[in-house]
């Protein structure tokens, strides 16, 4: 049942991707914030059949953190599943993503009218540029911006190093971090065909303010708040090690 629920879920969005990647197409003389809400409608149908088809739902924790100006979301990256819901979860974002993922065949097209923040992940320096530049700008423009730290998908229970881009952007624009723990990796695994129902906990912290950090503690303080709020609400994924 389950693989035959992954099925309908891959048949929808073979089925809506084409179409929806012309609509964001013919949106391109529009501001971003209302290029951003059409197209956004994508992942509310996907949503949809994941809830009630898939029988994935979620929840929220900490909503009362979120502040009233435009914040840099750092978050776990363990699914494609939060690159959805967070379009539901907090308000109107962009997304730091790889710029290769902008080619591929409709689904990319319609990416690229979509506010974010693509970048050459072997561009080194030039790429934080571009993150301090064009982040800056969306920061400016209300948007929020999502950054994924650990710079890929990562399975539970495990923790890459805690890239710096997200902090240096909150650093230099003086806007709140919100540091976001999940367990979407729990019932969707990076490269799994297989979709497990269930109820993903999202976390959100307290807001960091920039204020007198550098980016190294901005970062630093972001990494201390997401991974203990993971081994405190997933201590299944964190054994004790052994003695």
């Amino acid at each position: 049942m389950i693989v035959l629920r992954a099925i309908v879920l891959m048949a929808v969005v073979a089925l809506i991707t084409p179409p929806f990647s012309l609509i964001a197409i013919a949106t391109a003389p529009l501001p971003r914030i209302v290029r951003y809400r059409v197209i956004a409608r994508w992942a509310d149908i996907v949503l949809w059949v994941l809830r009630h088809v898939c029988r994935l739902d979620y929840r929220v924790l900490g909503s009362g953190n979120l502040p009233q100006r435009s914040a840099v979301i750092l978050a776990k990256h363990q699914s494609a599943w939060e690159t959805m819901a967070f379009q539901q979860i907090f308000p109107p974002q962009a997304y730091v993503l790889k710029r290769e993922l902008l080619r591929v065949p409709f689904f990319g097209w319609g990416l690229a009218r979509f506010p974010n923040i693509s970048i050459d992940r072997g561009a080194g320096k030039d790429a934080l540029t571009q993150v301090l530049e064009q982040g800056g700008a969306l920061l400016r423009e209300g948007l929020w911006v999502v950054v994924f730290p650990e710079g890929t998908r990562s399975a539970p229970g495990t923790t890459r190093r805690y890239k710096g881009g997200g902090a240096a952007l909150a650093a230099a624009s003086g806007a709140p971090v919100v540091p976001v723990a999940h367990n979407a990796g729990e019932f969707w695994r990076k490269g799994s065909f297989r979709i497990r129902p269930g109820t993903v906990t999202v976390s959100i912290g307290p807001a960091i303010d920039p204020s007198g950090l550098t980016a190294a503690e901005i970062n630093r303080r972001a990494q201390d708040w997401i991974e203990g709020e993971m081994r405190r609400l997933f201590p299944h994924h964190y054994p004790e090690p052994a003695r």
